[in-house]
């Protein structure tokens, strides 16, 4: 039967229903799908506690294990609370490996004032509370570093107004000159640090990494040869190059130099190599030096982290260095790795895609 309003037809009500009845699948399995690829876990149970609903994401706390396991009775116990009602939450830190935060969450669902059931979802927050602590360890450690030779400025010169020496006054201008030098060194460094991490698409050209190696072993020559530490650059093959801001690339270079020269002991070598893996470019920088204690691998790339707080000021260090090797590598869609033994030395690996492995005469050759 088809109802008429005007010049417009109507569907009765028999065909309505079937619309809204196919709509309502429809939106159902959308919704459905939509938890299914969510990344976060999610867990529906009925009023009884009776499981309806398991996405991907949280089947790995089904018969879980170990740190999952405690995500799986955090769960329960919190999904009990929803359905009695109440909505709850809990933040779990699991300490691996790997090392993660999850919060869990539950609430209940209702139909009016009936709970019908509940659900629980698990979300990954490692990375937000990382970003958080490394945030306030660089607010508390860059007021550190630059209040050190601040103090330091101030102390020598309130000492050089009171002093008539010749001697001590030029003893105490150089010192007052070193100091300023290193809080210089310091702002120079956040300002490069900042620029890289803004500049999110680096200037590219095709260079051999060679020239990049030869160009960061130049910068750190002196530094070398002042304390007695050869370094020692292995055969590079000639086609190997790399699509890089080649300033950029050199400074990363140079700073993982720098640190390799700096913490090594007289006579023991720093070695570069450079070696193509299957579609990167990876360049090696090693040393034989104090090496890094496993539990501080983690943090070394962090701004101002010190593994030995007391010889990385006695050597020069602004503490930024390997932050800005990272930002580098990540800004080039690469990264920068570290293999070390505390006593032994340590490597460090900086890997970028190697997008052309042609030499750029045979390229143009190619194409014309």
């Amino acid at each position: 039967m088809r109802l008429r309003r005007g010049e417009a037809e109507l569907p009765d009500e028999t065909v309505v229903e079937g619309l809204l009845g196919e709509w309502s699948r429809a939106r159902a399995e959308a919704v459905e799908r939509a938890l299914i690829e969510t990344r976060d876990a999610v867990i529906v149970v009925d009023a009884d506690g009776e499981e309806l609903f398991r996405n991907t994401a949280a089947e790995r706390f089904r018969d879980a294990r170990h740190s999952n396991a405690l995500i799986a009775d955090a769960v329960r116990d919190l999904l009990a609370t929803a359905q009695a009602g109440q909505e709850s939450e809990r933040e779990l830190q699991l300490f691996g490996p790997p090392r993660e935060v999850m919060q869990v969450r539950a609430v209940p669902l209702r139909d009016a004032d009936e709970v019908i059931g509940a659900a629980a979802f698990v979300h990954d927050i490692t990375e937000i509370r990382r970003v958080e602590h490394v945030r306030r360890d660089f607010v508390a450690n860059v007021s550190h570093e630059l209040k050190t030779p601040i103090g330091a400025i101030e102390l020598l010169a309130e000492t050089v107004a009171d002093c008539d020496d010749i001697d001590v006054m030029r003893q105490l201008s150089q010192q007052l000159a070193h100091e300023a030098d290193r809080l210089a060194q310091i702002v120079d460094d956040l300002l490069d640090l900042s620029m890289i991490e803004a500049q999110e698409t680096p200037t590219r050209e095709r260079v051999s990494v060679r020239v990049l190696i030869d160009d960061a072993v130049e910068r750190v020559r002196a530094l070398a040869l002042a304390r007695g530490i050869p370094v020692r650059v292995a055969p590079v093959a000639a086609d190997l190059g790399l699509s890089c801001d080649a300033t950029q690339l050199v400074a990363a270079l140079t700073n993982l130099l720098d640190n390799a020269v700096k913490y090594s002991e007289p006579g023991a070598a720093v070695e570069v190599s450079a070696h193509r893996a299957e579609d990167r470019g990876v360049i090696e920088v090693r040393d034989h030096g104090i090496g890094i204690p496993s539990s501080d691998l983690e943090r070394i790339f962090e701004r101002f982290y010190r593994v030995d707080k007391a010889r990385s000021r006695a050597t020069g260090g602004t503490g930024l260095g390997l932050a800005i090797v990272r930002h580098i590598a990540q800004a080039h869609g690469g990264d920068v790795r570290v293999e070390s033994r505390e006593g032994e030395g340590s490597t460090f690996s900086l890997e970028l895609p190697d997008a052309d492995r042609r030499a750029p005469e045979q390229r143009v050759a190619e194409a014309s």
